[in-house]
């Protein structure tokens, strides 16, 4: 026990310190995409063609990307002209479908809570996580959350084991046929009010799945979503960061 405490001590302080201090990222990670309109010449569409996703759309007003739909794969850099770039930015967070839109306006990131749900939510968040089909990606970087690097708990955001003790879900995979009828019992046995989080592309639009008929293509027409992490999976920091801002944190 002597030599477990000493080793310990040794380790010292791990929780990181977002998000007072940014947080490092390697040099391959890939958040926010940038667009340069300015390289895209008329009528080009290469990277539409290029997306197996349908997340980049070309018109003659320039080029947009669904980031709701994106995978990140970065299949769309093969533009030859450079229009197309990914930055290291994480934060992805928005509070409607419509603000994921990227094109020419920067991305307008989640806006806090208002009045009583601010009052109610705002220093203690329990949440009931609802895996709907997903691949286990989202899933376990969302674990990651409750690590000694991230601690979640210490903002007051919490995981439970019961709908019924939780505030509101936080929603992964594109919505199964065998996994609808269980999500939306979920829903109905959280007291109200309550909040719904569509975190990752598969809960946001049904990712690689959308067009699947054993899907319902995510969470959006099923329940009123407050807030969306897009993301194949989510970075942790974006997840957290999301949460963060709903709760007027940041």
């Amino acid at each position: 026990m002597i030599d477990i405490l000493r080793e310990r001590w040794k380790q010292g302080y791990r929780t990181g310190a977002f998000p007072k201090q940014e947080p490092a990222l390697p040099d391959r990670f890939r958040g926010l995409p940038v667009i340069r309109q300015e390289q895209c010449p008329p009528d080009c569409g290469q990277c539409q063609g290029q997306c197996p996703f349908d997340a980049v759309m070309a018109t003659a007003e320039g080029v947009g990307i669904d980031l709701g739909r994106c995978l990140f794969c970065g299949d769309c850099m093969v533009c030859p002209h450079g229009c197309i770039a990914f930055s290291q930015d994480y934060r992805l967070a928005t509070r409607t479908r419509e603000d994921l839109h990227l094109g020419r306006d920067e991305l307008q990131l989640a806006a806090a809570l208002k009045g009583r749900m601010k009052a109610l939510f705002g220093r203690s968040l329990k949440l009931r996580q609802v895996s709907a089909g997903g691949c286990n990606a989202c899933e376990a970087d969302i674990n990651v959350l409750g690590t000694l690097v991230f601690d979640l708990g210490r903002f007051g955001i919490q995981f439970v084991a019961s709908p019924r003790h939780a505030d509101g879900i936080l929603v992964t995979g594109p919505v199964t046929k065998n996994m609808r009828a269980a999500l939306l019992a979920t829903y109905e046995a959280m007291p109200a009010p309550k909040l719904v989080i569509a975190a990752g592309a598969c809960a946001i639009a049904g990712g690689p799945f959308r067009d699947s008929p054993e899907t319902t293509g995510g969470i959006n027409d099923l329940l009123p979503v407050d807030l969306f992490i897009p993301g194949c999976p989510p970075h942790p920091y974006t997840t957290l960061d999301g949460l963060l801002r709903l709760l007027d944190r940041r």
